[in-house]
């Protein structure tokens, strides 16, 4: 059964940084588009950023409120998906999950057909 597992999620300072891995398991998600959103309660699940391989290149795409900040990066060697997060604020905190899709677009969770189970990230001092 394909799985992805979250971790690396946490307490940290304003102005900190942390590392979210996604641990994928139980089938190759190397053609998949990977993707990173967020949900805090009584708001929907938001899109963070994605990643593909698209033949030539690891393409990236970012919501605009982490551009700059974080990046999503692979290492199909194990196979993990990263989110380095930097510059954190409290508006970073939020349920971050790890999905996978088949899809072209990127942006909408709908088109992510695999999630993990999500991982916590708080931002304050």
């Amino acid at each position: 059964q394909a799985q992805l597992i979250e971790s690396g999620g946490g307490l940290v300072q304003p102005g900190g940084s942390l590392r979210l891995s996604c641990a994928a398991s139980g089938r190759t998600f190397a053609s998949y588009r990977m993707g990173w959103f967020r949900q805090v309660p009584g708001k929907e699940r938001e899109f963070v950023a994605s990643g593909n391989w698209n033949g030539l290149t690891w393409a990236t795409y970012y919501a605009d409120s982490v551009k700059g900040r974080f990046t999503i990066s692979r290492d199909n060697a194990k196979p993990t998906v990263y989110l380095q997060m930097n510059s954190l604020t409290p508006e970073d905190t939020a349920v971050y999950y790890c999905a996978a899709s088949r899809f072209i677009t990127y942006r909408d969770r709908r088109d992510y057909e695999y999630w993990g189970q999500g991982t916590q990230v708080t931002v304050s001092s």
